[in-house]
């Protein structure tokens, strides 16, 4: 009886889950329209105060607050909730401004002082002029931090010929109108999928840089350690570092006060050799890694610790 009535819930489940994922669908694409009527800089405050309000009444608030007390053993709770809200209103204010990825990005380079939303340093422009114009490839690695979804639009607003490795949602209505929003000025995307390891290789290869996010857990990654604790991370970044000879850099865009943001490259991240010479790939990803540490350490209120980083 027991078993009858699984195998009816399990059928009533799946059968359930199109209409599920409709609705959800429909719901998200009708939320992206009705954003881009309204101020972003507003909206943005909205969105912020709206995902604190409802995010410290689910699931991920508990895992996040495991997290930080995990990762800053040394910080008193009242610092913990304070970084946890921070956290929240920072996932807010992106969806806000995903919607108006089109005209978020606002920086002249040559009258950088016009700029009203975007600020760049200008070791950070050297170095971004000089991976432009050296007309040789690169990869670029970001992490979940601040707004991750700008380091594309900035790079490819400046000339930058980009190749984006990025993950579908699961729901395919959403999927669709997600992809067109950042399709319009975000160079070339490719789907995290079997055949993108090859896609990425063969751009590095034609010259283009590659960028990816690195910062999340891989079931099958290579060992890492993350905050003095142990982890995986995706190794492809290192992998396509061992076929095609290039610098690696780091890239955030940092969240400041009154909706703005600063852009940052980060020096060449020096791979690192195993003994025969070849790109060891495990510790080429705990360099990345020991740069993302330090991002986080530095802004640890605008980083995702809503996820199961440690397993």
């Amino acid at each position: 009886m027991n078993r009858l009535l699984l195998r009816t819930r399990a059928r009533l489940r799946d059968a359930a889950k199109p209409i599920t994922e409709a609705a959800v669908g429909a719901l998200t694409i009708g939320l992206l329209r009705a954003t881009r009527y309204f101020d972003p800089d507003k909206t943005a405050d909205f969105f912020g105060r709206a995902a604190h309000f409802i995010g410290r009444r689910l699931r991920e608030d508990r895992i996040g607050r495991e997290n930080l007390r995990a990762a800053f053993p040394e910080k008193s709770p009242e610092e913990i909730e304070t970084i946890l809200a921070g956290v929240w209103h920072n996932l807010g204010r992106l969806g806000a401004e995903f919607v108006h990825l089109d005209h978020i990005w606002d920086y002249d380079i040559d009258h950088p002082e016009k700029s009203s939303r975007i600020e760049v340093s200008p070791r950070s422009k050297e170095l971004f002029d000089q991976l432009r114009d050296d007309g040789k490839p690169a990869l670029f690695f970001a992490a979940h931090l601040g707004n991750w979804e700008l380091p594309a639009l900035g790079a490819v607003a400046h000339g930058l010929d980009a190749a984006i490795l990025f993950r579908r949602p699961n729901i395919e209505s959403a999927d669709r109108a997600i992809e067109r929003i950042r399709a319009v000025k975000m160079g070339t995307l490719i789907p995290a999928g079997r055949n993108a390891p090859l896609r990425l290789g063969q751009a590095l290869q034609s010259g283009q840089h590659v960028a990816m996010l690195v910062d999340q857990y891989l079931t099958n990654g290579v060992p890492v350690t993350f905050f003095g604790r142990k982890t995986t991370a995706n190794p492809l970044l290192a992998r396509l570092r061992r076929q095609v000879d290039c610098p690696i850099h780091g890239t955030r865009i940092i969240r400041l006060p009154n909706n703005r943001f600063r852009a940052e490259l980060s020096e060449e991240v020096k791979p690192v050799f195993d003994a025969s010479g070849q790109i060891d790939i495990q510790g080429t990803m705990q360099a990345v890694t020991d740069v993302v540490e330090g991002w986080v350490r530095e802004y640890p209120d605008q980083w995702l610790w809503l996820h199961r980083r440690w397993r």
